[in-house]
């Protein structure tokens, strides 16, 4: 089984769909998906005294012009083990580019985690928490002198767009539907 590949990502991802975690809230280590195996490999340790502010993973069946899987940030109050699946509920996108092109990181809450789940926005997010998120993403690859843009972090609405159009770029490049079969 290939986490990307064979799990579904929800009848409306717009409302709930399935995060997979590849890293727990406060790790240092970037784990990520090995794309031919479907397992979770080590990256690197981030060289920078930062970890990471929420669990981080991807949205399966999507993918972006970078050719990796959407990425999303899953807000709630445990760290999880890579390859969770957690139900997730979009409230937001931080958009952000780094050397390979857009690297839109999608803002989620945990659909069954009660501290978080009640949240539709990231405008309802405290702005230290936002500012958190951004800063992260700021200064994570600063040693290691690789560049990043962070755009900001829009709502709800601007999620579902990049979401919706990252389904279908899976859909017409990764994994077009099988053609009909002859009766």
């Amino acid at each position: 089984m290939n986490p990307w590949h064979d799990v579904p990502l929800g009848p409306d991802p717009g409302v709930r769909f399935t995060s997979v975690i590849e890293i727990p809230r406060g790790s240092k280590a970037k784990y990520e998906l090995d794309k031919e195996t479907g397992l979770i490999k080590l990256d690197r340790v981030l060289h920078s005294a930062v970890h990471y502010p929420a669990n981080y993973g991807f949205l399966p069946r999507t993918t972006c012009e970078d050719g990796d899987p959407l990425d999303v940030l899953v807000l709630m109050q445990e760290p999880v083990v890579p390859l969770c699946l957690v139900a997730s509920i979009p409230i937001g996108v931080m958009a952000m580019s780094d050397d390979k092109g857009r690297d839109d990181k999608i803002v989620a809450v945990a659909a069954d985690d009660p501290e978080v789940n009640h949240l539709r926005d990231v405008a309802q997010l405290a702005p230290h928490r936002m500012g958190e998120l951004e800063r992260f993403f700021r200064d994570y690859k600063i040693v290691e002198g690789k560049r990043v843009v962070v755009e900001g972090i829009q709502g709800r609405d601007a999620a579902i767009a990049v979401i919706a159009a990252a389904a279908r770029l899976y859909r017409e490049t990764i994994r077009p539907p099988a053609p009909p079969r002859d009766q």
